[in-house]
This record gives C-alpha cells, sequence and structure tokens, in this order.
C-alpha cells in the first residue's frame, strides 16, 4: 500500500516453553481492536493480562473505518482516544443519492456540546497500531505474537490454554479465558459452540482507493446510481487522502475476478469521472450474515466481538459493538476477581450484550433488505420510499441505508435500581443508559465523562451529598466517587460546574437530583434526593450483595 506499510513485531520465546506454567488472572486470545482493548482495560485497572495472537503484524486493509461516538469516548477512558480522533477523519452527515439526485441529508450529531463528533474514519490497521503502543505502555499486560491457541479446557476455576508456537507447544493457565479471535473463532470450534442466524445471499465489492479530491468529509450512499445501475453503492473518506468506495455486485458475482483490477477500475472510473486521479491500495469481495452465539459466557471463557455475534456491516455496528462488549465487561470481570462481586455479575454481561447483539442484528438485517431488496415487490417498495424521501420527511424516516451504531439502552438490566414511584424523571436518561457528555468546567478537565472514569461514580446536583458521606462512600469495599455539581461556594472531594446548564437539561437534573454511574458510564440508579441507604442498595444490587443476603436470610 502507497499510504502504509504494516508493522512486523518480534516473536519472543515464551518462558512458559522451558518452565513452569505461569497461571494468569486473564487470558485474551486475539490482538484485534476488540481483544486489545479488552486488555488495556485489565491492565489499567492493575490486572494481569496476557494476550496471545498467531500473527505478527495488525490488519492487512483497511476492513473496519467507521469508530463511533461511543467507542471513541470508551477509548478516551483507556487513554488512546485522543490519537485516534487526530489521525481521524470527523464527520456527522451523511447524503442519500437515488439514481442521479441527491434525495435527502442528514446530520447525525446535530446539536453543540459535544466532545467527539458522532463519527471518525480511520483504517483498522491504524487503530490496531495504536492499540498496540498504548498496551505496550502498560506493566500489567504481556502480548505474545506468533502464538497461536490450539486447545482450551477447563476444569472448575481454571482455563487451561495450549498454545503453538515457532519454538514449540507449551501451556498456560488462566482464571479466565477473552475469546475475541474473530468472526471464524477457532476457540468456538475447539469448544463445539455455534453461532446461529442468516446468511445473506448478496456480494459487495470494496477498495480503498488513494485519491486527492474535494469531495466533502461526509458518507454518500447512491441507490440504483447511473454509473452503476440496479445496485447500490458508497463512498467516504478515510486517513490519508484514501477512500473507501463500496459496490454491491450481486450474489452471481465471481468473487476473484470482481478483486482484479482490471474489472475495478471501469467501475471506478464510472463513480468518479474518467479525470479522476487515484490509485487502488487494497480491494476485498465480501458476503455477510448476521449470527450470534446463543450465550456468551461458556464456563469460564467469555466471548467478545465477532467472535461472539457478526452482523452485516451496514451501519458500523461491528467493531463499535465489540468495544462496547469489552467496557460492559472488564469492569465486572475486576470485581470478580477481587472477590468484591458474585459471579452473577459476570452473568449479567451475558445478559446485556446478548441484547444489544440481537439490537444490531434486527437494525443491519433491515438495513440489508433496503439496501438490497431481494424481489420485485420489495425493490417498487424500496424507489418509491426514495422518491417521496425528496419532498416529504415522513418518508425518510423509512430510508435505510445502514442505521448507524448506537449505544445499546440496557432498560431492562437485572443490576438497574428502577425509579422511585415519586420521581417524575423526563427525558431520556433512564437506568441503563450510558451517560451523554457535556461541557463542564472542573479540576479535571471541560467534559462530563472525563469525571466518570474507572469506578461506580454518585453525580449530585447541589451540595446535597455531606462530607461525611462523601468520605464513608469512598472508603466502602467498592468505592463510590462523588462529583457535585454546583458553583464555587460548593465544597467537596470533586466539585463542578455546569456553566450553560447542559448538563442539568440533559438530566433533568433539580437540585437534589443524584445519578449513579456504573464503571462503564451506564446510569444504575437515580433519585431526586440523597439517601446513603438507598446509593448502598442499588449498589448491591449491581454486585450481587443483595442476592446474596437475600439467600442468607431464607
Amino acid at each position: 500500500m502507497k499510504t502504509y506499510t504494516n508493522p512486523v513485531y518480534p516473536y519472543t520465546r515464551a518462558a512458559d516453553l522451558s518452565g513452569a506454567p505461569r497461571r494468569w488472572p486473564v487470558i485474551v486470545a486475539g490482538a484485534g481492536p476488540v481483544g486489545l482493548t479488552a486488555a488495556i482495560d485489565l491492565a489499567q485497572r492493575g490486572i494481569d493480562v496476557l494476550v496471545l495472537d498467531d500473527d505478527n503484524t495488525v490488519s492487512v486493509g483497511s476492513r473496519a473505518i467507521c469508530w463511533s461516538k461511543r467507542a471513541l469516548e470508551i477509548l478516551d477512558r483507556l487513554g488512546c482516544g485522543e490519537r485516534l480522533v487526530k489521525k481521524g477523519v470527523e464527520w456527522n452527515v451523511g447524503r442519500i443519492f437515488f439514481r442521479d439526485e441527491q434525495v435527502f441529508d442528514f446530520n447525525l450529531l446535530p446539536e453543540t456540546g459535544h466532545r467527539r463528533p458522532a463519527f471518525i474514519n480511520l483504517q483498522q490497521y491504524w487503530v490496531e497500531q495504536f492499540l498496540v503502543e498504548r498496551l505496550g505502555e502498560l506493566p500489567h499486560a504481556e502480548l505474545r505474537w506468533k502464538n497461536k491457541v490450539v486447545g482450551v479446557t477447563e476444569r472448575g476455576d481454571d482455563v487451561t490454554v495450549k498454545v503453538s508456537t515457532p519454538d514449540g507447544e507449551y501451556s498456560v493457565h488462566a482464571d479466565w479465558l477473552i475469546v475475541a479471535d474473530g468472526a471464524k473463532s477457532p476457540i468456538r470450534g475447539m469448544l463445539v459452540l455455534e453461532a446461529e442466524g442468516q446468511v445473506f445471499r448478496d456480494r459487495f465489492l470494496i477498495a480503498d482507493i488513494h485519491m486527492t479530491s474535494d469531495f466533502p468529509t461526509e458518507r454518500w450512499s447512491w441507490f440504483d446510481p447511473p454509473f452503476h445501475r440496479n445496485q447500490s453503492a458508497l463512498l467516504h473518506r478515510q486517513a490519508d487522502n484514501v477512500w473507501r468506495v463500496d459496490f454491491q455486485l450481486g450474489w452471481e458475482a465471481d468473487p476473484e475476478e470482481e478483486k482484479k483490477p482490471e474489472h475495478i477500475m471501469p467501475r471506478l472510473k464510472a463513480m468518479l469521472g474518467d479525470t479522476a486521479d487515484f490509485e487502488i491500495e487494497w480491494a476485498s469481495v465480501y458476503t455477510f450474515q448476521c449470527r450470534r452465539m446463543r450465550s456468551f459466557r461458556q464456563g469460564r471463557s467469555l466471548f467478545v466481538g465477532d467472535a461472539a455475534h457478526l452482523v452485516s456491516p451496514f451501519g458500523a455496528r461491528g467493531a463499535n459493538s465489540g468495544i462496547q462488549d469489552v467496557d460492559n465487561l472488564m469492569w465486572k470481570l475486576e470485581l470478580v476477581l477481587k472477590q468484591r462481586a458474585t459471579l452473577t455479575l459476570i452473568d449479567s454481561y451475558d445478559v446485556e450484550r446478548t441484547f444489544a447483539a440481537d439490537e444490531n442484528i434486527r437494525a443491519t438485517t433491515r438495513s440489508t433488505d433496503f439496501i438490497t431488496p431481494k424481489g420485485k415487490t420489495s425493490r417498487i417498495f424500496r424507489d418509491a420510499v426514495l422518491m417521496l424521501a425528496k419532498r416529504h420527511p415522513f418518508a425518510r424516516r423509512l430510508v435505510n441505508a445502514g442505521r448507524l451504531s448506537v449505544p445499546a439502552v440496557l432498560r431492562d438490566s437485572p443490576l438497574n435500581t428502577p425509579d422511585a414511584a415519586n420521581s417524575e424523571f423526563e427525558g431520556a436518561m433512564i437506568p441503563g443508559t450510558p451517560a451523554v457528555d457535556a461541557p463542564v468546567t472542573g479540576p479535571r478537565g471541560d467534559w462530563l465523562l472525563a469525571y466518570l472514569e474507572g469506578g461506580f461514580t454518585l453525580l449530585a446536583f447541589g451540595a446535597v451529598v455531606p462530607e461525611s458521606n462523601v468520605a464513608a462512600l469512598a472508603r466502602s469495599p467498592i468505592p463510590i466517587s462523588v462529583v457535585q455539581v454546583g458553583d464555587r461556594s460548593t465544597t467537596g472531594a470533586c466539585v463542578i460546574e455546569d456553566p450553560d446548564g447542559v448538563l442539568a437539561a440533559r438530566y433533568d437534573a433539580k437540585p437534589g437530583t443524584c445519578y449513579l454511574f456504573r464503571p462503564d458510564q451506564h446510569v444504575c440508579a437515580r433519585w431526586r434526593a440523597f439517601d446513603p441507604a438507598r446509593v448502598r442498595a442499588a449498589l448491591a444490587r449491581v454486585t450481587g450483595e443483595s442476592a446474596m443476603v437475600e439467600r442468607e436470610a431464607a
């Protein structure tokens, strides 16, 4: 490729080959974006983690390119979000074209007061490289290249992982195994587990081209364009003047033939014009499917990302949802490893993230059905919607060029404390919702999410938490940090100001309102007044302590 040279990471002989096998709290299988994110999260929490990967470089070709606002916020917490944003291409606007005209455009982040854009475009190889570099900064992590997992055995609370290397095989032990080895997941096969779902009978050509162009930094989607009749196409910009182009080909297309430059070039020139100056960097032909495992927890093996669930690429819900899997799981694993929560907390990972996977599968299946109608009637309906969308807003809601990735609202999570009957909250920030950022002023920076990092946090509007309670919550076995929203006269361990009232508006806050956030920044409880007993009860509900107490009492 003209714009990127894959790094070659050194192979190092594992000490386990000549000594007693070490036991790790956690082993991560797979050094893709999801596995690396998991390892960084664990290492930041002070948990020793071993990462095993059978390759010695990052991904070849851009692959995943759209990284959502929520994924960036998670990566901010892990110390590498800013680097991705600086390298990537920010975008909020998309345009929809039908045949030879634009029918409408949309803005995915129409309001101000957010640190991160709706999306950035950045090639997966850059993301993986930055994550590898971040992991190398953390003393609790070890990454072993050219170490291929060839066997997994579980006995009680021990997972034994058999590893093949250029110097031979060895075994290593762990309390937990994070399976992040991708869509084909060899480990899933070793454990005789299946992912169930639907395979779509269509093919798409994706190509990365290097091109200097004045096309705006937007996402352009075409249906039945003049340059590619009866099919769909997509164009958007990445870093380093690399552009991603997608062409629908149909099920009968020959994948090997379509990847040849002599077939790609005429398509690109028809789209971009004969005068466009570009070079093909990488190309692939893919089919897609929507599938998931029945359960993401199999004993001590925890499946994340594509190993657990697969979605079609429309909507950028693959890698982004995998990063959210990790965000959901790692803090739970920390509490269980430190014996501060019961195993039911690990079970909640499966409950919450299978729900999110089903939501993503539904969304991408509907997108696929709209983009690639399978019958005459479906196509007539699709085309009628597109024609109406130019003049009628109601029809725009029916256009589905890939409903883009949004975080799941875990409204039915067993970890949530329901609102009190008389609380009368309005707005979207119900228990189970990920935190929405807002501009603030305070000692850790100018954005709310910087104050919700790492552990449980109580956000209190007004000086409503006495200093004695602030200290008691900080000293509890599972500490709760208190952040009070006030002005310069407010006292407390951490005080932030809401200069424009944006924070209060987004959280429907009145004086006395309190929100309890989980370590993954999801709301787990909220009240109109501070009550330390209710806070403790909400925390006990999350960790399983309340269930333990109830069983002992019975």
